[in-house]
């Protein structure tokens, strides 16, 4: 039976609280290395102490490994959802703190003295969700990880010598550590909220996603409910985005390069699991609405609202300029692209500047909606085309919040079926087959191309971060090689020119959370692009450009 252990909280809360005396080991060295011992893995904590924070404890569903390359594989590794819901809050009002970590369970997040480290960093007016359940289905007592806790939520307990710890230990369920949690949260003043753990990839014999209701995130539901917290039903909740998807689509949310894969999710997988958090947070009002981000939804402009551009002069080689909202946004919202700001750097006695970019489109629907056919009717032998696409690119094909747009990964010849809400189906192919079309189709008509890799997000270009689009620009690179063009990683020229001029002053070059850039930020990048241009092979520019025109907004660091 349990060992009682009373507890006083603080004298605002002037109650007693009884725990279960669970064992603990001494505490480890604050940095942590994960289960197996293979790599050494450092937890955040809370970048602004003057800020609340969210804080997320779970194992590698919430976090996987060093929580920031998918094990190496990129966007089609593991992730878990801890990583891309930072995108939906505004870390400029509540730091996100995911001190998950791989392997454990409700119980060795305990008694492996992480929950201590992570104890010490709340403070009271934070809030802390906790998923456990994975790993707690695991042997009690062995000598790899000894990490299973009771099944259910009641009273049992179990005295063992652990094998792997040499030492003596009292289990208990998993409703036990769990409300273990929750009382020394509220102990510190801050807020709990549980989790049931994401469902894994298994259908039943009807063919839907099988629910842990009988277990877990039944035994998560139970103990949310007998402590009056929060809870987020993620097994109930993301099973049903997994039914309405269909099997194929769930597929493509787990590695592909471990099709056996059932429970760690890829980037999209975690993306979907992200969103529904978002959901149940907002649902349970759980957060003030100033903590959440102000979303970014990749507008569709449009196109009756954007002016068409033509050459001015016929007499003279054109520059058309291709893309997304990062290249024109017109002002919407207060938000311009950098096409919009190269005109200072061309001699318009020279070369005539079309920007044909429009917001909202990818590499994908650029072409789908006739809109490179608009190009090509213009272009002539001599003419010069700058292509830049990713930032609407990513996501899963078919998944109705990509809006059609998302292309798919790598440079092959393979396409992906998408089915239309009208029933119409399309032959999706990878983002770098239609820039290799764009390339042939440019070159044909005796015109030049340069790809660029998309320019950063606000929260992406830091050094520590990993660099952003890393696949896009690898594509963008390996196709215009093939093809003949030329290549500008403006993704890093930007970088490395924000780096210089510090991040107080990049924040001040966006019109939102992290996409958008206002006329100033459009007019530095604008300077980035014409850098590029300067450092191609053979100067193919240099007749066009000039220095920029007095009092110009184009600026440099």
């Amino acid at each position: 039976m349990f060992k009682p252990l009373c507890r006083m909280l603080s004298a605002a809360f002037s109650a007693l609280v009884c725990l279960p005396a669970l064992a603990q080991s001494p505490l480890p060295a604050a940095v942590n290395t994960d289960p197996m011992g293979t790599q050494t893995i450092v937890l955040p904590v809370p970048a602004n102490a003057k800020l609340p924070s969210i804080f997320f404890i779970g194992d590698s569903t919430v976090r996987n490994g060093r929580d920031d390359d998918g094990q190496g594989k990129g966007e089609e590794g593991q992730w878990g959802w801890g990583n891309p819901i930072a995108a939906h809050l505004d870390r400029s009002r509540v730091n996100v703190v995911n001190r998950a970590i791989g392997g454990l369970s409700s119980r060795t997040y305990l008694t492996g003295g992480h929950w201590a480290r992570t104890a010490a960093l709340i403070q009271r007016g934070d809030t802390v969700l906790i998923q456990f359940g994975h790993n707690d289905s695991s042997a009690i007592n062995d000598n790899s990880r000894a990490r299973g806790t009771i099944k259910g939520i009641g009273p049992e307990s179990q005295d063992i010598d652990n094998l792997l710890t040499q030492q003596k230990e009292t289990v208990y369920s998993y409703g036990a550590y769990l409300r273990r949690y929750v009382a020394e949260i509220r102990a510190l003043g801050a807020t709990p909220i549980i989790c049931s753990p994401i469902p894994r990839k298994r259908w039943d014999a009807e063919g839907r996603t099988v629910r842990a209701t009988d277990n877990y995130a039944g035994w998560a539901a139970e103990v949310a409910r007998q402590e009056k917290v929060g809870f987020i039903d993620l097994n109930a909740r993301v099973a049903e985005q997994y039914d309405a998807l269909g099997r194929d689509a769930v597929m493509k949310l787990f590695p592909q390069v471990t099709p056996d894969e059932s429970v760690h999710t890829n980037w999209a997988g975690a993306s979907l699991n992200a969103r529904t958090v978002i959901a149940g947070l907002k649902a349970l009002a759980a957060l003030p609405a100033e903590f959440y981000a102000r979303q970014d939804e990749r507008p569709v402009v449009d196109a009756s609202r954007v002016a068409k551009e033509a050459p001015r002069d016929a007499k003279l080689p054109a520059l058309f300029v291709v893309g997304d909202s990062t290249v024109r946004s017109g002002g919407q919202n207060g938000a311009y692209g950098w096409g919009e700001r190269l005109a200072p750097y061309l001699d318009p006695q020279r070369i005539n500047l079309v920007n044909h970019a429009i917001g909202g489109r990818s590499s994908r629907t650029f072409l789908t909606e006739g809109r490179w056919d608009t190009v090509l009717s213009q272009l002539r032998a001599g003419d010069f085309v700058l292509i830049q696409f990713g930032h609407n690119d990513g996501g899963r094909i078919g998944d109705p919040a990509m809006k059609g747009r998302a292309s798919g990964p790598g440079i092959g010849p393979e396409t992906v079926e998408d089915t239309k809400a009208d029933g119409s189906r399309e032959a999706v192919h990878t983002f770098g087959w239609y820039l290799a079309r764009y390339i042939a189709d440019a070159r044909a008509k005796g015109a030049s191309v340069v790809i660029l890799s998309p320019v950063p997000h606000k929260d992406r270009w830091q050094s520590d971060r990993g660099r952003d689009f890393e696949t896009f620009a690898s594509w963008g690179q390996q196709a215009a090689l093939a093809g003949g063009a030329q290549f500008i990683d403006l993704t890093m020229l930007i970088s490395d020119a924000y780096r210089l001029i510090g991040e107080d002053k990049v924040n001040t070059f966006f019109s939102d959370q992290r996409t958008h850039t206002n006329q100033e930020g459009a007019a530095f990048n604008a300077a980035q692009v014409v850098e590029g241009l300067k450092r191609l092979p053979g100067a193919p520019f240099a007749p066009f450009l000039s220095a920029p025109s007095p009092g110009a907004d184009a600026k440099r660091p």
